[in-house]
């Protein structure tokens, strides 16, 4: 009577239980489950493939299958569009695209070169026509036979390199020095000037100077500018070579902080 109250029990209990939902699709129809979900996800149909069953191979020897009748293989018709010359076909931007066989597309490409290459380079292309005569072939251009007795005998003379001697010396002109010209609106004194009217070397005391300008002083006031050129016009501004009021010249040779005027002479002397 106890196993049969238990039995009872365990029946209600197992009644009472949820039923075991269908966890998902055996591995047979697995590919077919996938198709279905990606044409619902691209929003198409699901499409359904049918495989063709196996063909059946037989046990029989080749001599006893007799003779299998040959499948015809099925022609199927494809439209195909042919290009002809001259015709217009459609791009895929539905832009008319031209076969480019015609002389009116073969005229219209090169008017379309030409223009491409006037807008590139500014000059338009020379026509090959008889009025455009060919370039000139110049034989071993840039090697000069100046130096081929030979060859300058063939077209040379005596006379005519006399000639070309004497042309040469009445293109020559020699040009004379004139004066230093002076920008306009410019109250500097000029070095250039001033080191063609002196002639003295440096080092040669010209001028007495007192005795309180150190070479440590002179150093001082030497690196308030930035070139010896400077330190020369703010020294001959400032009245000298007679005076030296910036302490620019110790030694009384007229040249401020070292200023050498021999580049200047030697620019004229040559």
């Amino acid at each position: 009577m106890r196993f049969i109250y238990v039995a009872l029990m365990l029946g209600g209990l197992s009644a009472c239980a949820p039923a075991v939902p269908d966890s998902g699709v055996g591995f047979e129809n697995s590919i077919e489950a996938r198709r279905a979900r990606e044409a619902a996800l691209s929003g198409a149909a699901p499409t359904t493939t049918t495989v063709e069953p196996p063909m059946a191979v037989s046990s029989e020897p080749l001599s006893a299958a007799g003779t299998v009748p040959a499948q015809t293989p099925v022609q199927q018709t494809v439209p195909v569009q042919t290009a002809t010359a001259g015709a217009t076909l459609t791009g895929s931007g539905g832009s008319p695209v031209s076969s480019g066989d015609s002389a009116e597309d073969i005229a219209a490409e090169t008017a379309a070169a030409l223009q491409a290459a006037r807008g590139n380079s500014g000059v338009m292309p020379v026509q090959a026509s008889p009025s455009n005569p060919a370039p000139a072939i110049v034989n071993n251009p840039g090697i000069s036979d100046e130096n081929d007795f030979q060859a300058v005998a063939s077209r040379e003379s005596i006379q005519s390199d006399a000639d070309r001697i004497a042309r040469n010396r009445q293109l020559y002109t020699e040009v004379e020095p004139t004066a230093i010209p002076r920008r306009p609106g410019d109250a500097q004194p000029n070095i250039v000037e001033y080191a063609l009217q002196t002639n003295n070397p440096r080092g040669a005391q010209l001028y007495s100077r007192g005795g309180l300008n150190s070479k440590a002083r002179t150093a001082r006031n030497c690196a308030k500018y930035g070139s010896a050129d400077l330190a020369q016009m703010a020294f001959l501004s400032k009245g000298g070579p007679k005076r030296d009021r910036l302490g620019l010249d110790p030694d009384g040779d007229g040249y401020a902080c070292g200023w050498d005027p021999a580049p200047f002479r030697e620019a004229v002397t040559n």
